[in-house]
């Protein structure tokens, strides 16, 4: 799961800009931009960020230094602390479903907004 988002440019870029507050994030959906032609024009979202919160940031910082570092072991120490936080199943390292981890993941940067 999270060798997937870290290959999504789309949240890297969102998570580089949501790290500085007061920002006004512009976000266009390129697959809608293709059927605007036939029917409808979508319009971006702007998008106004309040100061990140610790799942976010630790988000930010796994995504940067997985982006970043050239020793090839990244190990998610405090992205797995944050994200324990918000879900208490995860504290005991038993064994979870990849998809339970992405929900709690992004579920818990999004209440953060």
């Amino acid at each position: 799961v999270l060798q997937n988002l870290s290959q999504t440019p789309v949240l890297r870029e969102l998570l580089k800009e949501a790290k500085m507050p007061g920002t006004t994030v512009r976000i266009e959906s390129p697959e809608l931009s293709m059927l605007c032609c036939f029917s409808f024009k979508q319009e971006p979202q702007l998008i106004k960020l309040d100061q990140p919160g610790p799942l976010t940031l630790a988000m930010h910082q796994f995504l940067t230094e997985v982006q970043e570092t050239k020793k090839g072991v990244v190990t998610p120490k405090e992205l797995f602390a944050q994200v324990c936080k918000k879900a208490i199943r995860f504290k005991g390292y038993q064994q979870q479903d990849s998809h339970e981890l992405l929900r709690y993941l992004l579920d818990g940067m999004r209440t953060e907004e």
